[in-house]
């Protein structure tokens, strides 16, 4: 049993929530107040910033079987606060706290020291190098309330049942990376990380990972196996023109995920972004392979067969653009969807292949800077039919999000 005013580990009670709130104003005041003492005298850059999205997610349906379970519907706030600190020329630290669906949470906390721009040393908390949406995912950073298939983490229909996206964004985890950046001439940029971190998590006879686990607090982020996960991306960039460019990216990352560390999970991406004059275009795609025990046979809604029974295999992809058609207005289409191979719980709705897909159409109106108005529409398109017996659906945001 959770305690009072507690919902999967995070709390409802306001007066806690408001009592957070101002704990987290403390900790930037006093971080902030540490800046401008001691080391104010060796001119030390600094940058606070900030960004809050307010959406209102339509989903309609008769109450009895109502999306609200399983997806975030209704209203919802994403608010994140940001410092970052130039200690040196060398020497940075960033710190980024949110808050969301799962309350308020640590998203980064950690220093960068440069050596060369070739060679730059990552520690602490933060999200590591995995594709190119990840960069963008905060709201303020892309125009439309939601984010693509492959990394949702909440808004998408039927979210139980699908365990969210291939990899929610952001994941934010703690350990080393080595990055860098080398220009090849002024037309050719090359990017590269590589890290170790503790990795996602989960028990030894869950049947997927448990996104929870690998993000609560309450669990102190500490690693669950002793058995870190590792990976890393290298990605191209090349200039065609003074508006024009495109970047062609690959990432890997793969690791234990259970107690016993027996159990072990490789994620897979590539991405493709260009930039052709105004319009911009964004390809990316990602698949996870997840082993999971098969001990108790009697848990699953198919067979076990002798070989190749203990995993499956969860494919994700999208394709978006973003047309300016004024100064202040963007249109934006995409189209995303996941396919998911391999057994599942007895319980569960998907069968052995199951697909969702996704058509996206909206539109960001900016009303002044560092605001924007987003609305968009979804049409859903489901191989199961799911509890209310549909293989489509539809799906409205009406939202706002500022900038400071």
């Amino acid at each position: 049993m959770l305690p009072t005013g507690m919902v999967d580990g995070v709390t409802t009670n306001p007066t806690l929530i408001a009592k957070s709130g101002r704990i987290i104003a403390e900790v930037i005041a006093e971080i902030c107040a540490l800046v401008e003492g001691p080391i104010s005298a060796e001119a030390v850059d600094r940058n606070f910033a900030g960004s809050a999205q307010f959406d209102y997610h339509f989903v309609p349906g008769s109450p009895d079987v109502s999306a609200r379970s399983v997806v975030l519907d209704g209203m919802t706030v994403e608010a994140a606060f940001k410092l970052a600190i130039d200690i040196s020329d060398h020497l940075s630290a960033n710190v980024k706290l949110c808050y969301g669906c799962h309350g308020f949470e640590t998203d980064m906390a950690y220093f960068d020291y440069r050596v060369v721009d070739e060679l730059n040393f990552r520690l602490g908390r933060f999200s590591p190098s995995f594709g190119a949406f990840n960069i963008l995912h905060d709201p303020a950073n892309h125009r439309l309330s939601d984010k693509p298939l492959p990394y949702d983490m909440g808004r998408m229909l039927r979210m139980n049942d699908w365990n969210m996206g291939v990899l929610p964004s952001p994941f934010p985890d703690n350990g080393l990376e080595i990055n860098g950046v080398h220009w090849f001439g002024r037309a050719v940029q090359l990017d590269y990380a590589a890290y170790v971190v503790s990795g996602f998590k989960a028990d030894a006879t869950s049947p997927d990972l448990d996104f929870l686990q690998s993000r609560s607090g309450n669990l102190y982020y500490v690693d669950n196996n002793a058995r870190p996960s590792y990976g890393g991306r290298v990605a191209a960039t090349v200039r065609v023109g003074d508006h024009s460019d495109a970047t062609l990216g690959a990432s890997a990352m793969t690791g234990a995920y259970d107690p016993d560390g027996e159990l072990d999970y490789l994620i897979l991406g590539g991405d493709l972004s260009m930039r052709l004059d105004e319009t911009t275009v964004r390809l990316e795609y990602l698949v996870r392979r997840q082993q999971f025990s098969v001990e108790d046979e009697t848990r699953f809604k198919y067979e076990i067969p002798e070989e190749g029974g203990d995993f499956f295999v969860k494919h994700g992809a999208f394709v978006e653009v973003v047309q300016p058609v004024s100064p202040i207005i963007d249109l934006i289409g995409r189209a995303d969807g996941m396919v998911r191979v391999g057994n599942v719980l007895a319980a569960s709705p998907l069968l052995a292949e199951s697909s969702v897909f996704r058509y996206t159409l909206g539109t960001a109106i900016a009303v002044e800077r560092g605001l924007r108005v987003k609305v968009s529409s979804e049409l859903w398109s489901f191989s199961d039919e799911g509890a209310n017996d549909k293989h489509t659906e539809v799906s409205f945001h009406v939202g706002g999000v500022g900038t400071f």
